[in-house]
């Protein structure tokens, strides 16, 4: 018996990462999987334009619908932008249709681009908000309304440890998380005497494409010609009080699988920090 037999998850940006993480950890303890991501088997989408390293591709969505089915569940990938109103409520329309329902939502699917401040173009700004706060918005409206009429539902949300504290050079994706934090809690009052939890997870830097591209790495460590991954790491840790540069997806996924979770069925609008540390350094 698993933890979520016959449960149903859907996670926006699957393709690979954290996303992958999470439904392979979900499908391993008995849960069916509805992923989108702005690539997957079908049409792909357009994407953001400003980050600054390769979104998930086809291959990456075919490769998390194996992992999946390989722990005998069923895995549906659906190509979606979160950003589009039309294409998020089709995505999740169409996991219910073909699933069953949906008892979780995983709101997972982010950028990351970095500039002083006054190098924040319009562009920059825009695209981090419509994808890490309004693409969440958009995605937690469209499941909302089947888990108030079921009178049962949980969402997770994955914010950062951006946004506990101010972020050098990431004021953008700063915002953005902090106001990700602020959706949670909110919904979370609507939804709390209706059957639904909505917590978020604030995990420090994982080791995903998002942390490991050379955009990134200039920024870490800005007097090394064209540094690698074992140059910069010695940055990152540096910047936590556990001396690790990072996480791995699976430490995210670990507390993601407990706010899903009969045992978390008493927490909502909470913020689950895992921050190798830095949440020592908040208030």
């Amino acid at each position: 018996m698993g933890r979520f037999d016959d449960k149903v998850a859907f996670i926006t940006g699957g393709a690979r990462g954290m996303g992958r993480s999470h439904a392979v950890a979900l499908a391993r303890e008995g849960a069916d999987v509805a992923f989108c991501d702005v690539a997957a088997p079908g049409e792909a989408g357009e994407g953001a334009r400003t980050a600054p390293y390769p979104l998930a591709d086809v291959e990456g969505a075919a490769e998390t619908v194996r992992l999946v089915e390989a722990e005998g569940r069923r895995c549906l990938a659906l190509a979606a932008d979160i950003r589009d109103t039309e294409q998020i409520e089709g995505a999740v329309a169409r996991a219910i249709e073909e699933l069953g329902r949906v008892d979780f939502l995983i709101a997972n699917a982010g950028i990351c681009t970095f500039a002083p401040f006054e190098q924040i173009t319009d562009a920059m700004w825009e695209e981090m908000i419509a994808v890490n706060l309004t693409g969440a918005f958009k995605s937690m409206r469209a499941v909302v309304p089947h888990m108030v009429e079921r009178g049962e539902g949980r969402i997770v949300a994955i914010a950062s440890t951006a946004a506990r504290t101010g972020a050098p050079n990431l004021a953008h994706y700063a915002a953005s998380k902090w106001g990700l934090v602020g959706l949670t809690k909110s919904l979370a009052l609507e939804l709390a005497a209706k059957g639904v939890t909505v917590n978020a997870v604030c995990p420090a830097t994982v080791n995903t494409p998002m942390v490991h591209n050379e955009a990134l790495y200039g920024l870490f460590a800005p007097d090394v010609k064209q540094p690698t991954r074992e140059e910069v790491a010695p940055r990152y840790a540096a910047l936590n009080p556990i001396p690790r540069p990072w996480l791995e997806p699976e430490e995210v996924t670990a507390a993601v699988l407990y706010l899903l979770g009969e045992e978390a069925r008493g927490v909502t609008g909470a913020t689950l920090e895992v921050g190798l540390g830095s949440s020592a350094r908040t208030p």
